[in-house]
C-alpha cells in the first residue's frame, strides 16, 4: 500500500487536498469520484525524505503552460465554469509570476473579453496555435475537448524536448570535463614538470618539447585566447539572431550528418502534432499550416510551408505541395496522401506525429551513440599524448643519469 497526495474539486468548485492510502493512483481516483470529488492531481506523498529541486533552464514557461492546460482540461470536463476554473488554477499555481498571469486572465475574462483574447495578452506564454485553438473551441462550444487536445499536445512536445536535451546532456558534460582536464594539466601540472629541465643540458624529446612550448604559450596568451573565444561566441550568437544568420544556421544544421536527420524528423513531428491538434478542431487547413509553421524552430522548413499553403489554396491538397517543397521526409507525403483519400487527415497527422517522434528518438540515439565514442577517443588521444610526453621525458632523464 502506498500513500498518495491528492487535490480535488468539490461539486461547488471548492478545492480540497489530502492524502489517501491505496495500491495505485486509479484506486485513489475512483474513491475520490465515489465521494463526489473531481481529482485534479494525484501523486506520491513527498512529506518524507529529501527532495532536490533543480533549475528548469528556460523550460519554466512551458511547464507552467502545461500545468495550466492540464488543470483547465480536468476542471472544464467536470462542468466547472471557466471563471471558477481559472480561480482554482490560480490557487493551485505555486509560482507567483505565473499566478499573476492567471489572475490577469481571470480579470479580463470577468471584464467581458473572450478567453482566447485574454490569452493573447500574454504572448510570452501562449502561442498562436494555443490561442487559435481556444478561439475555435469557444466558437464551437467544445472548450473542454480543446483543452484536452492542447494538454496532449503540450505534454508530447515537452516529453520529446526533454528526451532530446537529456540525450545530449551527457556528451556535453563529457566534453566539458575533458577540456577541463586538459586545461588543468597544461596550466598546473606541466609547468611544475618543466622545472626538471631548467638549467639542464639534456636533449628534450620532441613530444615533450611540444608539450612544454604549448603550456608556455597557454600561460602567456591563455587570457587572450579565452577573450577571443568569448567574443567569438557572443558574435556568433548575435549573428544567428539576425534574419540572414538564422537562415544560414538553420540550413547548416540540417546538413550536418546524423544531427541534421534528427532535427528534420523532430521538426516534422512538431509540425504533424500541431496540425493534428488544429485540424481535429476544424481549424481551416491553410490557417492551420500557417499556425503550425510558427511553432517550428527551423526557419528553412517553416519558409517551405508557405509554398505548401499556396498549393492548398490552388486546390492541390496538402500531400502534393508537401512532397514538392523537399523539406519533409517522403513518408510524410505518402501518409497525408492516404489521409486525404480516406478523409481522415486529422488521424493521419496524429499517426505521422507518433511515427516521427519515435524516429526522432532513434535518430538522436544514433547520433549520441556515434558522437560519444568519438569524443571519448579524442579526449583519450590528447590526454594520452600528454602522459606519453611526460614518460618520454622521465625516460630521457634516467638515460642521462646512467
Amino acid at each position: 500500500m502506498t500513500t498518495f497526495q491528492f487535490r480535488a474539486v468539490t461539486s461547488d468548485g471548492k478545492t480540497r487536498t489530502g492524502s489517501y492510502t491505496a495500491e495505485n493512483e486509479k484506486l485513489v481516483a475512483s474513491e475520490l469520484r465515489r465521494q463526489g470529488l473531481t481529482p485534479t492531481y494525484i501523486g506520491l506523498n513527498k512529506s518524507k525524505g529529501f527532495e532536490l529541486n533543480l533549475p528548469e533552464f528556460g523550460g519554466g514557461k512551458r511547464r507552467d503552460v502545461l500545468f495550466f492546460t492540464q488543470e483547465l482540461a480536468t476542471l472544464l470536463s467536470s462542468s466547472v465554469p471557466v471563471d471558477r476554473a481559472l480561480s482554482i488554477v490560480s490557487e493551485l499555481t505555486e509560482k507567483p509570476a505565473f499566478r499573476s498571469v492567471v489572475l490577469d486572465i481571470l480579470r479580463l475574462l470577468k471584464g467581458g473579453k473572450a478567453l482566447a483574447d485574454t490569452l493573447a495578452t500574454h504572448p510570452g506564454y501562449f502561442s498562436d496555435l494555443y490561442i487559435n485553438m481556444v478561439r475555435a473551441g469557444e466558437a464551437s462550444g467544445s472548450l473542454s475537448q480543446v483543452f484536452q487536445r492542447l494538454s496532449d499536445f503540450e505534454r508530447n512536445r515537452d516529453e520529446l524536448r526533454g528526451y532530446i536535451i537529456s540525450a545530449l546532456m551527457y556528451p556535453l558534460l563529457l566534453g566539458l570535463t575533458g577540456v577541463g582536464a586538459i586545461v588543468v594539466l597544461m596550466y598546473y601540472v606541466v609547468p611544475k614538470f618543466a622545472t626538471i629541465f631548467e638549467g639542464g643540458r639534456m636533449v628534450i624529446p620532441l613530444p615533450t618539447l611540444i608539450m612544454l612550448r604549448t603550456s608556455e604559450f597557454l600561460q602567456a596568451w591563455g587570457w587572450l585566447m579565452g577573450l577571443v573565444i568569448t567574443l567569438g561566441t557572443v558574435g556568433f550568437f548575435s549573428f544567428i539572431r539576425t534574419p540572414n544568420g538564422r537562415w544560414w544556421w538553420d540550413d547548416f544544421r540540417l546538413k550536418v550528418p546524423l544531427l541534421g536527420d534528427a532535427l528534420r524528423k523532430a521538426e516534422t513531428a512538431r509540425f504533424a502534432r500541431a496540425m493534428s491538434t488544429l485540424v481535429s478542431n476544424t481549424v481551416p487547413l491553410v490557417q492551420s499550416i500557417q499556425i503550425a509553421g510558427g511553432t517550428l524552430g527551423n526557419q528553412r522548413i517553416a519558409k517551405a510551408l508557405e509554398s505548401v499553403a499556396q498549393g492548398v489554396k490552388r486546390g492541390e491538397g496538402i500531400s502534393v505541395p508537401l512532397r514538392r517543397c523537399g523539406q519533409f521526409p517522403s513518408l510524410a507525403a505518402h501518409l497525408l496522401s492516404v489521409g486525404e483519400e480516406t478523409g481522415k487527415l486529422d488521424e493521419m497527422f496524429t499517426r505521422m506525429a507518433d511515427i516521427y517522434e519515435a524516429d526522432t528518438r532513434d535518430a538522436v540515439k544514433r547520433f549520441t551513440s556515434l558522437f560519444e565514442p568519438l569524443l571519448i577517443l579524442t579526449m583519450g588521444i590528447v590526454v594520452g599524448a600528454l602522459i606519453l610526453s611526460m614518460l618520454l621525458a622521465i625516460t630521457s632523464i634516467n638515460e642521462v643519469a646512467i
